[in-house]
């Protein structure tokens, strides 16, 4: 994902406060996805109103959770996300992901191979209807070329920064030390968050990348409303989860959710 610059008028509507608390209890893996219908979630695809979902891009199909561009004739930047309906704060989210098919023509190089799962983030309702990406904390699922190298469960952050060793994080995408897969094996992949403190990523039991203290940018447009939204806080407790479309065909099964105390 690239980072976009957040237009005022989507800061002046932004999110984090309306969004519904889990009433997951605690302790227990729970299914988000119940492997038949997208029930509980919403999407969001830049250019069209909430809930609109173009081509039928998030479908459910064989029990998984399928992206498809079949009704595409060409991308045209319609990035989309599909929304969890409750906003979480300290939890463990797992699931698989694979990587299939062709990527959708007229799409971004950078986006081959390339979705994600976006935590902390605001509500589809708050995004504007050209909106590229939710602010929010991007955990990077990629898949891998023939040759070289292409690590996943990197971190980007569209609108926010995170701390890494001590170190406030510019950058808007930072490698994990993840492994590189090619093909389209099942990967397995679990985000382990705690609030504002620390968030892990693990992807095929092996941890890849940790970081803490996610946080709204203060370069973004708009900063000061945003702030003025969150409750005059600029560090992230909690927020949306999110699952990404952008432009290369994809799987997503067994979502499951932990909530911590």
């Amino acid at each position: 994902m690239k980072k976009s610059i957040i237009a005022a008028v989507v800061l002046s509507q932004l999110m984090f406060l309306p969004a519904r608390a889990s009433n997951k209890q605690t302790g227990e893996w729970q299914q988000l996805f119940n492997g038949k219908d997208l029930t509980g979630w919403t999407v969001k695809m830049k250019g069209y109103d909430v809930g609109e979902n173009f081509g039928n891009t998030f479908r459910v199909e064989d029990g998984m959770l399928k992206v498809r561009y079949d009704a595409y004739d060409t991308f045209n930047d319609r990035f989309a996300h599909l929304f969890y309906k409750d906003k979480f704060s300290h939890y463990r989210i797992r699931f698989e992901y694979r990587m299939v098919g062709e990527q959708c023509p007229g799409a971004p190089g950078w986006a081959y191979k390339n979705t994600g799962i976006l935590i902390h983030g605001q509500t589809p309702e708050s995004m504007d209807k050209d909106q590229d990406f939710p602010v929010s904390i991007e955990v990077q699922l990629l898949g891998g070329d023939a040759v070289g190298e292409r690590p996943t469960g990197n971190v980007c952050t569209p609108g926010t920064n995170i701390v890494m060793n001590n170190e406030l994080i510019l950058e808007h995408c930072t490698p994990s030390s993840g492994k590189t897969y090619r093909g389209d094996e099942w990967v397995k992949v679990e985000i382990e968050v705690r609030g504002n403190t620390v968030i892990k990523h693990i992807i095929n039991g092996d941890t890849v990348m940790v970081y803490s203290r996610p946080q709204l940018d203060k370069r973004e447009p708009g900063f000061e409303k945003l702030l003025a939204l969150n409750g005059g806080q600029v560090m992230l407790n909690e927020g949306t989860i999110c699952l990404q479309s952008e432009s290369h065909p994809c799987d997503f099964r067994n979502i499951e959710i932990m909530v911590l105390k």
